[in-house]
């Protein structure tokens, strides 16, 4: 077709495998007035010259999902179509040189059974049968997922946009879109260099040039182009034409066959950014000059495993920029900034990997207004404000993108582009010991290490029981036997004001808001689904105005949730003031004693119970007093303008002394919370789970006659039962749990651990996880079988319960 329509459902920019895939499923899906528009010609962007490797296995289970899906349609689409796409389902090798990557590679065979796929644990010897070109000297042992494959990109994208165009999307190449017309906030129409086309939806999955077009229409897409090189060479003898693709992340290479020779690349720990100051105009089709010099280190540790590349030709060293990101998944999504902006890109060079289950994704999130399932790993509204310097953004993606084949450290940090945020207590934390993690840009305290004892504060990762454990110990121990304080300033803080606030929140909330002044309600928001978009707590602080709290890393999501289903005409603003208060969390028994020292406000629990939100007076300062807990004891957030922290913490520590109060972090916090039985967003809870299955049905208000957003649903579960439910396990304190382990009942498989830690006060290594059955489960269900957790392939008997290990209201634990 050569002449452009004036108008479309759905446009879709860029026609890499991305843009492709994305048209296939709105075709599929009934959008066949859907147009994809490629500058230059299909696959000219960083398609054409990706490596074509396709692994399933991610740590979410998720997006695990969405590459199974890519590989189900790689099997199928040249039938459909009749177009070859090189693909083959020849399977994938990961090699483990060392103990610490054989314990990540058996985790990881433990994650593939916990999402139902098949990976087997192999010998040196069994390795080198299906790779016979390889030394094994230094193998330990090696995994096998025989569903994995490669495919030649450009072909699978022609194939995907040929069955684009059969189901009735129309593609247009050399035709650039030069701007997009914006009326009033909403999207118009697309202006390309041969016309206008109106539509109301845009999907931009422009590859590198992403970041740079989405900024003019005010959408932030943190990506930035690499350098990436991989290696062809000439046919040579010994390499079968079934070879799996094979990953040594000890040698940072990959491999795979390719017409009787190998490919081979790799992820070297010093990258070269490319286009600093922008991709030069026209740039398709094209390629970067090779870097022999920066190869060579990869060409190195490749010959140590394939010495027959010794002798084996170069065909060519082909160097081509792909874009990454900072935290090496991919952006998937709506635009919080951009209603009806939606973005595909930055998929780190595993785009072929995840172009059929992304462009499904993308396609069923146009079209109904949500993902098809939780996609939270990879939504572009998990980045926030240090994400608009692409300078920062460049910093941190060259440290992922160095990371890419090094350890996967449990609780790993990164440590480029830091400090950025800073609470007003940073240096005077950092002073007494503080070890900081980092969220959204925020420095945190994750533990304080003790001079006195010897500590030093920095990480030393191990799979094992880490070097601030007792740390951690000792900070757990304080929570529960005399008080701690945590800075907690990073909270995403939000305020919404105005005659229709209520009415607006109980809308959107689960819970019932519609409380007096004063009152602090814990809720749910939920999508239509009844899945739990956000969990949060609302203080109701006047009549028309609610201070809302969640999450440091769910700001922009939650932000975002929140103003996008405040009902149409409502009279009511949503403001984010995160970086006006600063918080100072007060937890444990001895929490009123020492807040009853600093205050002549009464504390009492007559005089401030818990559940609700009271201004009283500190060292001068006017608090936000919020008594709520989330470690489970008594304890109160203290929410303060920033500029009076110093003074009131340091009336906080004075007043502690003789209570024994002491400074604490986030990895107390896991521990505590894992005993009380507290859900985490992100983990144990989300889209994808429900109240209902999570145990918190309690906080949804269906006895009351008001209509919310997520009723039905919930009302329907509620009737007619659920398939899962959130158990809690516990075992052996030698075992460590760290989330993804397979859950056995009798035998059988029924789910996968959300989260992991261990409880101090327990003693006992403790899990939550969803015990899955189509049948229905219900508490008899859950409690009469006989469990086991696979921890790194080997199972290990465990306890399940309902109830919380510890409730302080009771005096004992209940382990």
């Amino acid at each position: 077709m050569t002449e452009l329509p004036s108008t479309a459902k759905a446009v879709i920019i860029g026609g890499g495998i991305i843009g492709c895939s994305t048209a296939y499923h709105l075709a599929k899906l009934g959008w066949t007035d859907t147009v994809l528009l490629e500058r230059k010609k299909l696959t000219s962007g960083t398609t054409f010259h990706a490596a074509g490797l396709v692994g399933q296995l991610r740590s979410n289970a998720n997006i695990t999902q969405l590459l199974g899906y890519s590989v189900d349609l790689y099997n199928k689409i040249e039938e459909e179509t009749g177009l070859g796409t090189g693909w083959k389902m020849n399977g994938g090798l990961r090699l483990a040189c060392n103990e610490e990557r054989w314990t990540e590679v058996k985790r990881q065979a433990t994650t593939a059974h916990s999402f139902g796929l098949e990976m087997e644990l192999l010998t040196p010897k069994e390795a080198q049968e299906l790779w016979p070109l390889m030394d094994i000297s230094d193998v330990i042992g090696a995994a096998f997922m025989p569903t994995d494959g490669q495919a030649n990109p450009s072909d699978i994208t022609q194939a995907l946009a040929k069955g684009a165009r059969m189901a009735g999307a129309r593609i247009f190449e050399d035709t650039k879109v030069t701007d997009i017309e914006i009326e009033n906030g909403k999207i118009r129409a697309v202006i390309t260099e041969h016309g206008r086309i109106e539509c109301e939806k845009v999907i931009c999955c422009a590859g590198q040039w992403t970041r740079t077009f989405a900024k003019r229409f005010g959408v932030n897409v943190p990506l930035v182009p690499m350098e990436h090189q991989y290696m062809v060479t000439e046919p040579f003898e010994g390499v079968p034409s079934g070879l799996p693709t094979l990953r040594d992340p000890d040698r940072l290479t990959y491999y795979k066959e390719e017409v009787g020779g190998l490919v081979m690349g790799g992820y070297e720990p010093n990258p070269i950014p490319w286009a600093k100051d922008g991709i030069p105009q026209g740039f398709h089709y094209t390629l970067l000059d090779s870097n022999f010099d920066h190869f060579e280190q990869l060409m190195e540790q490749a010959l140590g495993r394939v010495p027959a590349l010794e002798h084996a030709g170069i065909k060519t060293l082909t160097n081509g920029p792909e874009s990454f990101t900072p935290d090496g998944n991919f952006i998937i999504g709506e635009a919080p900034e951009l209603r009806n902006f939606y973005v595909g890109a930055g998929f780190n060079a595993f785009g072929i990997a995840a172009g059929g289950g992304a462009g499904m994704a993308l396609a069923e999130w146009v079209k109904n207004g949500e993902p098809p399932f939780d996609l939270w790993s990879a939504d572009i509204r998990r980045f926030g404000r240090p994400h608009f310097d692409t300078d920062w953004v460049r910093t941190r993606t060259v440290e992922a993108y160095g990371k890419h084949y090094t350890m996967a450290w449990p609780h790993e940090e990164h440590d480029s582009g830091r400090p950025c945020r800073k609470s007003p207590l940073y240096d005077t934390l950092k002073s007494q010991g503080a070890c900081f993690g980092e969220k959204l840009g925020w420095e945190r305290p994750n533990w304080f290490a003790d001079a006195a004892r010897g500590e030093t504060p920095k990480d030393v990762y191990s799979f094992g029981r880490q070097n601030w454990f007792d740390a951690v110990g000792r900070e757990h121990k304080a929570a529960r036997e005399a008080a701690v304080l945590y800075d907690q300033t990073s909270f995403a803080k939000f305020a919404l004001k105005g005659p229709d606030a209520q009415a607006a929140m109980n809308w959107i909330c689960a819970n019932d808001v519609n409380k007096p002044v004063g009152s602090l309600i814990y809720t749910q928001m939920l999508n239509d689904k009844g899945g739990i978009e956000c969990d949060l707590t609302v203080g109701r602080v006047a009549h028309d105005e609610f201070y809302i709290v969640t999450g440091t890393g769910y700001a922009t999501h939650d932000f975002d949730w929140i103003r996008r289903n405040i009902p149409d005409g409502m009279n009511c603003q949503l403001f984010d003031i995160t970086s006006s208060n600063a918080v100072l969390s007060l937890m444990g028994p001895k929490a009123r004693g020492i807040l009853a020292a600093v205050t002549r406000d009464d504390v009492s629990n007559d005089g401030f119970k818990f559940g609700t939100i009271s201004t009283i007076g500190i060292a001068g300062c006017p608090v936000q007093a919020l008594r709520v807990t989330y470690v489970g004891e008594l304890g109160w957030e203290l929410h303060l303008p920033v500029e009076y922290a110093q003074t009131v913490y340091a009336a906080l520590m004075e007043a502690g002394k003789p209570h024994g109060l002491v400074n604490a972090g986030y990895r107390s916090i896991e521990s505590l919370r894992l005993e009380k039985g507290y859900r985490a967003w992100g983990s144990d809870i989300g889209p994808d789970h429900t109240p209902f299955e999570a145990g918190l049905g309690w906080a949804v208000k269906l006895r009351k006659d008001i209509p919310f957003k997520g009723r039905a649903a919930a009302e329907a579960q509620k009737a007619d039962g659920v398939k899962k439910m959130l158990a809690c396990f516990t075992t052996d304190p030698g075992v460590v749990l760290l989330g993804r382990e397979t859950i056995y009942r009798n035998g059988e498989r029924v789910g996968w651990l959300t989260s992991g830690g261990y409880g101090h006060t327990v003693g006992k290594s403790i899990g939550y996880g969803y015990i899955r059955n189509p049948e229905g489960v219900d508490a008899d269900y859950v409690l009469t079988g006989d469990y086991e957790l696979e921890v790194a392939t080997e199972r290990v008997p465990c306890k399940v319960q309902l109830s919380p290990l510890y409730d302080p209201s009771m005096s004992r634990v209940k382990a």
